[in-house]
C-alpha cells in the first residue's frame, strides 16, 4: 500500500507491467473515498497526438529507484478503460474501470462516488 503523499512524488515516472512492457508515465492518483488510501493510477500512455490516461489499480504495484511496477501485465492495461489526457472520470463509468481487473464495485452508501482524485 502506498500513502498518498509518496505516490505523488512519483508523476511523471515510468510504469512498467508485471512483464516488465513499459506502459507510460505515471500521471495522477485516485484515492478511494472510503478510505482514502490510494487504490487506482492513471498512466498517460500512446504515441504523440494520441495520448490516453488509463486507469490501474495500486494494489500489488511496487516502486524502484526508476519505475513503477503494476501488478499487471501491459497487455491488460492497454485494454483498461481510459479517458482523455484533459477528461475527467465520469461516475457512471467508475464501474468498468474496477470491472476490467475484475474488482468489486461499491459506490458509498448514499450513491457517491468510489474514486477521486489527488
Amino acid at each position: 500500500m502506498f500513502e498518498a503523499h509518496d505516490i505523488r512524488e512519483w508523476r511523471g515516472y515510468p510504469v512498467r507491467g508485471a512483464d516488465g512492457g513499459k506502459i507510460g508515465e505515471l500521471e495522477a492518483v485516485y484515492v478511494d473515498t472510503r478510505t482514502d488510501v490510494p487504490a487506482f493510477a492513471t498512466v498517460k500512455a500512446g504515441v504523440p497526438g494520441r495520448k490516453r490516461l488509463l486507469f490501474v489499480p495500486l494494489t500489488g504495484a511496487s516502486v524502484s529507484p526508476e519505475h513503477l511496477t503494476v501488478a499487471y501485465d501491459k497487455g491488460v492495461v492497454k485494454g483498461a478503460p481510459s479517458i482523455d489526457t484533459d477528461g475527467e472520470l465520469a461516475s457512471e463509468e467508475e464501474p468498468a474501470v474496477f470491472g476490467h481487473y475484475e474488482l468489486a464495485y461499491e459506490p458509498g452508501a448514499a450513491g457517491e462516488r468510489r474514486l477521486a482524485r489527488r
